[in-house]
């Protein structure tokens, strides 16, 4: 992301406001005024414009009138009727996410504002695919191949006449950052040389891997821009985003004024539809699930035991004794098993005969001493996280609806002690279909609690969409492209 440097801990974010583009290619505010100006001397465009003018007037009014509620996400009547009748015409860009578990490609779909001139988004196109570009560290050329498929969904949804003016850009997020520089970059050059023959609008910024604090301040955005919380709002208005992907996991939220003050770092000057703000962000590489599994699972194994194996055996107190399965993370290969001397409880069955079993289950307190160690490698705490709503996604939001605390379409309300008591069930029951339940929710309930300092009893709103939309930095993204281009 593109933002002028404040100091060594703060930065100018700009987002939100769809420059357009002059006849050299840059991008200028003031090319509104001059474009405006050049037309003046045009009757036959003055006249048709007045006309176009009228006519959605009077739409308005028909819709006014006839009580069309305005659509969500500040569309009004008259902004949704005009793009009906095709008065706008819309504009695309196309994102691919590079995660560390998944490749995504989101192609947004907007139109711009009649009313303000604000893009508006209309939809989006959403497709993954498994495993992540991090994968193929040692084959690059595999990987970027792996993009061609998102691409070519991508031009399903752009008109192939919009595709040389539509921005295309990858960003790679923690997979890619935890990879030795010259893995990472080879990756990155593959995926520049496939970019480059896709058709869409590139650059040479178009292929870049994300920094934490960019990844948290678009999640930010997204959600909140969703929630129609930015523009004329304040910012105490806004929610808290929490999201948890493969690698790292970021915090971002405004803080109160004396907060700002006492905090140092990780503060940001964000500007939001010409709404200036500060806001708190800070991403913590390590911390994704998938990494921290990994970091769990082989806390007693030497890294040169790691290196030297095609497939390291791993076991694990958070791992049920019955449980043997292999696993890749980050080009290493696990076979994952339970402790050699598992523990084991007698349980009274709920059948007729009311029979004794012997089930293996994990011991619980010393998983959760385990998964408490790794925690407390976080040093920096986020200050009054929990006096904000907290919109919680990504992995929190997948995990709690796999062990149904949550309806997977609906989304809802949970709290950090709900986590630990789907992970307390999970650890005292064996189920080989979901090997790392356990481990993960475990995970999940001390990194609130111990690693953010929430309460027990905090609200946690988890989504995977807002009002049909997906949430993910990905539409923070978007918007920073149109702002500041390529």
């Amino acid at each position: 992301m593109r933002y002028t440097q404040v100091s060594s801990s703060n930065a100018i974010y700009r987002l939100g406001q769809k420059r357009l583009q002059s006849h050299n290619g840059s991008l200028h505010d003031n090319d509104v005024a001059s474009h405006s100006k050049k037309g003046s001397g045009q009757p036959g465009r003055r006249y048709l414009g007045a006309a176009v003018v009228l006519s959605i007037l009077f739409l308005g009014y028909i819709a006014i009138s006839n009580d069309v509620k305005p659509v969500r996400m500040g569309k009004s009547a008259i902004d949704t009727l005009a793009f009906s009748f095709n008065f706008q015409k819309p504009f695309y860009v196309v994102v691919i996410d590079a995660g560390s578990t998944a490749s995504r490609v989101i192609a947004f779909n907007f139109h711009e504002s009649i009313l303000n001139g604000k893009p508006i988004l209309d939809g989006e196109l959403f497709h993954q695919i498994k495993p992540g570009l991090s994968s193929f560290a040692d084959k690059p050329s595999e990987g970027a191949k792996t993009l061609q498929a998102l691409l070519e969904k991508a031009k399903t949804v752009v008109p192939k006449s919009e595709w040389s003016r539509t921005p295309l850009v990858m960003k790679a997020t923690a997979g890619l950052r935890l990879l030795p520089d010259h893995k990472a970059n080879s990756l990155l050059k593959e995926c520049r040389q496939l970019f480059e023959t896709s058709g869409f609008l590139v650059t040479k910024n178009s292929v870049s891997i994300m920094e934490g604090t960019d990844e948290g301040i678009f999640s930010w955005f997204t959600v909140n821009y969703l929630l129609d919380k930015l523009g004329s709002h304040s910012s105490e208005e806004t929610v808290a985003a929490l999201d948890l992907g493969g690698g790292s996991t970021q915090i971002t939220f405004a803080p109160a004024e004396e907060h700002i003050k006492r905090e140092k770092r990780h503060i940001y000057s964000i500007n939001a539809f010409s709404h200036n703000m500060s806001v708190y962000t800070h991403s913590y590489l390590g911390m994704g699930l998938m990494a921290a599994r990994k970091e769990i699972l082989t806390y007693n194994i030497s890294q040169e035991e790691l290196n030297n194996h095609d497939l390291v055996e791993v076991r694990s107190e958070c791992v049920n004794p019955i449980v043997s399965t292999e696993w890749n993370y980050g080009g290493h290969n696990y076979l994952v098993k339970g402790p050699i001397n598992g523990m084991h409880k007698i349980v009274k069955t709920q059948n007729f005969a009311g029979t004794d079993e012997d089930r293996p289950v994990v011991r619980f307190p010393e998983c959760l001493k385990i998964v408490k160690s790794y925690i407390e490698k976080i040093k920096e705490k986020p200050l009054n996280l929990k006096s904000h709503d907290i919109y919680a996604f990504s992995y929190y939001f997948d995990r709690a609806t796999e062990v149904g605390f949550i309806d997977p379409f609906s989304g809802g309300i949970i709290t950090p002690d709900a986590f630990l008591k789907a992970a307390m069930d999970t650890c005292d029951y064996p189920n080989t279909d979901q090997p790392f339940m356990c481990l993960d929710l475990t995970f999940i309930y001390v990194l609130l609690r111990d690693g953010f300092h929430l309460e027990p009893t905090t609200k946690l709103n988890l989504y995977k969409k807002i009002n049909g939309h997906e949430i993910s930095w990905a539409l923070g993204a978007a918007f920073n492209v149109l702002q500041n281009g390529l």
